[in-house]
């Protein structure tokens, strides 16, 4: 696919055009229209993409009701992990061999990680998503929350409409305008996408080897290092600094191992970690290597993220993990009265939403710091009335 340099560079590089959203949704596509006329895409072929193109108030309902994300690990995890996908992996891994010898060599990106996300993403390939993609990239654009992500996305699938990868009335996918078995967004298949199947396009609905070479391009562009671990569960004390738990907190295997920290197989890798404890020290526990901040370019949310890459490990042969006993968790109105407390108490929790997110974690953990707690950054009902 030979994409025209000023047109890529006009849908990366950010432009005053790129704020603009809301008002009427038909002065809104019109310009659209006359921004992509500007990029130097043909009238007609921009005339044909908005063709019948319409707000989806489905996008919107399902942009604001993501309560999944709101469950704990445990819980979560044993939710998208059940033995049909465990045992589905693994045949997909046997039958796309090939295509996986050829990703580990070429991208280094373990066949593992790749299988988790098509698991999670689609259910290998068999729900995609029945959203109209044009229609939901268009909407969430013209919505002003966050135009910045989906403006570029709607010219970037101009150019795979131009070069006969999408068609604009029939192609679909998830609500927030993912496509394929992977669930790429049009920017990514335009930097990323490959003919892993060698017919000429880039087809990531129906071509499991393209869906997959692209994923794993994608991954490996996002900063993946070649032949290294992501994640590795661990057995911790049962006292330490737990103030030293959580990402973006990295220290040799040695500093870990001295701390008490042991994997529960095999040994450590003589890279930095962070210690991962999603439900508090009584919980599982994991570190972290570099390649695991990767998986949150792909989704931002961290029990995803960390259930993906748990799954990824089970799927290459690893234990189920250690439950522990966590202490309880606070439901959503808890976990909405418990941030309401740590933004008054001048804490960036971000949206008052009743899910445990990074500002809310590095918020909990300095407030059970304060009181004298384990400060593991798990909301317990013990910190909410401390608070």
């Amino acid at each position: 696919m030979r994409i025209l340099p000023q047109i890529m560079a006009a849908i990366v590089l950010a432009s005053p055009a790129l704020a603009q959203c809301g008002g009427s949704f038909s002065s809104f596509v019109d310009g659209l229209k006359t921004e992509a006329v500007s990029m130097g895409h043909d009238a007609a072929l921009v005339d044909r993409f908005f063709q019948g193109a319409a707000q989806d108030a489905k996008v919107l309902r399902a942009d604001r009701a993501q309560g999944v994300f709101q469950k704990p690990f445990v819980e979560f995890s044993r939710r998208l992990i059940s033995q049909n996908r465990l045992d589905t992996g693994k045949a997909m891994g046997r039958k796309y061999d090939a295509v996986f010898d050829r990703i580990e060599a070429e991208y280094g990106v373990s066949r593992g990680v790749l299988l988790a996300f098509w698991a999670f993403e689609t259910d290998f390939g068999g729900y995609q998503g029945d959203f109209n993609t044009r229609n939901a990239l268009v909407t969430l654009a013209h919505d002003c929350r966050r135009p910045e992500l989906f403006r570029p996305q709607i010219f970037a699938a101009i150019e795979l409409f131009a070069h006969g990868d999408f068609d604009p009335a029939r192609t679909t996918g998830a609500w927030a305008g993912e496509i394929g078995m992977v669930q790429m967004l049009p920017r990514d298949i335009l930097e990323n996408g490959v003919d892993g199947d060698g017919d000429g396009h880039v087809t990531l609905k129906t071509s499991a080897p393209d869906a997959l070479m692209s994923g794993a391009r994608m991954l490996s562009h996002l900063g993946w290092r070649a032949g290294e671990p992501w994640l590795q569960e661990v057995n911790v004390p049962t006292r330490m600094d737990w103030s030293l738990s959580g990402p973006g907190k990295p220290r040799s295997a040695a500093e870990w191992q001295a701390m008490g920290v042991r994997p529960r197989a095999g040994d450590l890798a003589d890279l930095p970690a962070s210690l991962i404890l999603p439900q508090g020290h009584k919980g599982p526990a994991f570190l972290a290597y570099p390649n695991f901040d990767v998986y949150f370019e792909w989704n931002q949310s961290f029990v995803y993220v960390l259930t993906a890459a748990y799954f990824a490990t089970r799927l290459e042969g690893g234990q189920v993990y250690d439950a522990g006993n966590p202490a309880p968790g606070l439901d959503g109105a808890a976990m909405k009265a418990l941030q309401q407390k740590l933004q008054a108490r001048g804490h960036d929790v971000g949206k008052i939403d009743g899910i445990l997110g990074a500002g809310t974690r590095a918020a909990v953990q300095a407030e059970q710091a304060r009181l004298g707690l384990p400060a593991d950054a798990w909301p317990t009902a013990e910190l909410l009335s401390q608070l």
